[in-house]
Order: C-alpha cells, then structure tokens, then sequence
C-alpha cells in the first residue's frame, strides 16, 4: 500500500537555533528556503531535493515539542517521508488496519512546496509524516 520515494524532510529542535542554522548553511552548505516570524521559530534550509527544518525551543513551534534537547533529551522531533500518490481515507483505514494511530491530513509545507500530509508514531514513538510525492 505504502511506496516510499523520497525523504522529504527532517524537523531538528535546538536551542542554539541562530548557531544551528549557520552550521548547516556555512558548513554544510545548505542554503535557506524559508524563514517563519521570529515568535514561531522555524528556519527551513534546502539540501538538495529535500528540507531541513530548523525549529527553536524557545519559539512558539519549539515548544510544542516539550523541554529542550539533551545528553538523554530528544532534538528530532519528526521526519517525513515521501510516498507514492495515494487516497487519504484509504491510506487512513489502512494504517488503521495494522494497528497505527493516525492524525487528520493537513496542508503542510514540505520540500516540494505545499502538499497535504498525516502524521503517526512508529513503534519506539518516533513521528512520522507521510506525504504524497507531486
């Protein structure tokens, strides 16, 4: 049922989110794509086809994710493959199917622009966004 294509994109949660940013873009040559209002805290940095997010604790999305990452903390708050196109309310009841809690299909921005997605846990609670491939 599920075809992966691609990984769209990786969500990194930091509290060093100007330092992080400059890391990936003056180091690893990343470049960025797109920066949301300072209050939220998201920097999104292109590499090659896909995306990484940069997300600060301190913002309005960063703390969604909880306490700020650590020796034993967490800093990957979730990634998101690409998949082959499919119908929402069948990917839904599929994954339903083998036992997966699933979230509603939203419009969300990805490596390929805006595109509609759901996100799961795998079994070590690990997010995961599923999103068609345009």
């Amino acid at each position: 049922m599920i075809k992966p294509t691609a990984l769209d994109h990786i969500v990194l949660r930091t509290d060093r989110y100007q330092e992080l940013i400059d890391f990936y873009c003056d180091v690893l040559g990343c470049s960025v794509e797109r920066t949301l209002s300072d209050s939220f805290g998201l920097t999104q940095l292109r590499a090659g086809s896909a995306l990484i997010d940069i997300v600060d604790v301190d913002g309005e999305l960063g703390k969604q994710g909880g306490s700020p990452p650590g020796e034993t903390g967490r800093n990957l708050d979730h990634f998101c493959l690409q998949i082959e196109p499919f119908e929402e309310q069948a990917l839904q009841d599929y994954l339903r199917t083998c036992g997966v809690d699933v979230g509603d299909f939203e419009e969300r921005y990805g490596a390929q622009g805006m595109g509609r997605s759901l996100y799961l846990k795998d079994l070590s609670g690990n997010t995961v966004e599923l999103r068609a491939t345009m």
